[in-house]
């Protein structure tokens, strides 16, 4: 049994968050995580024992800032894009897993996630990597770094705070609206 001591005051069941921060002029390394954060022993945990194995073109992989270092609470990543190539899993499992490591890391020191129990909690990760970035000879390797780890940090921010609140979408219905709908919808 867990030491009462170590679990949070009120459990964490899911919580959703997702965040875009775009790339640098010229590159094609805009970040785009989706997160759901929850206990061990609910939904998350169970979709999160459940992706243990592999699926082809979609690797996943827990979330490690370096070698040796797994991250707490345990991440698990995941692509958006079938994977094609050799050059987009090292960016994968290099430049974007130690992004996505640090900004887990950097929220708890910075308490946007809770200290207290979180080895009761894990998280999943979908990551956007573009393809292109696996075939760009000019890659900035540290743009992708920087959206990827702002990214993660806002996403996870996002799901700890339940946002967008309810009462902020319906505000902003007329206002927002989703990028590849310009033009094709009147508002």
């Amino acid at each position: 049994m867990t030491d009462p001591q170590s679990a949070p005051a009120t459990p964490i069941w899911f919580r959703t968050g997702e965040a875009t921060v775009l790339a640098a002029e010229g590159q094609a390394t805009d970040a785009m995580p989706e997160v759901l954060i929850g206990s061990v022993r609910g939904p998350v945990g169970q979709a999160f024992a459940s992706m243990m194995g592999q699926a082809e073109g979609h690797t996943r992989m827990f979330v490690v800032r370096d070698l040796n270092q797994l991250v707490r609470p345990a991440t698990m990543m995941t692509t958006k894009a079938t994977i094609r190539s050799a050059e987009y899993v090292e960016l994968l499992g290099g430049v974007v897993q130690g992004a996505t490591g640090d900004a887990i890391v950097d929220c708890i020191i910075e308490g946007i996630l809770p200290r207290e129990g979180l080895d009761e909690l894990c998280m999943i990760i979908m990551i956007w990597l573009d393809p292109r970035c696996a075939e760009d000879p000019n890659l900035d390797k540290r743009d992708l770094y920087r959206t990827n780890y702002e990214a993660t940090k806002l996403a996870i921010a996002r799901a700890m705070r339940n946002e967008p609140s309810v009462d902020e979408l319906i505000a902003n219905r007329k206002s927002v609206k989703h990028y590849a709908l310009d033009g094709v919808v009147d508002y």
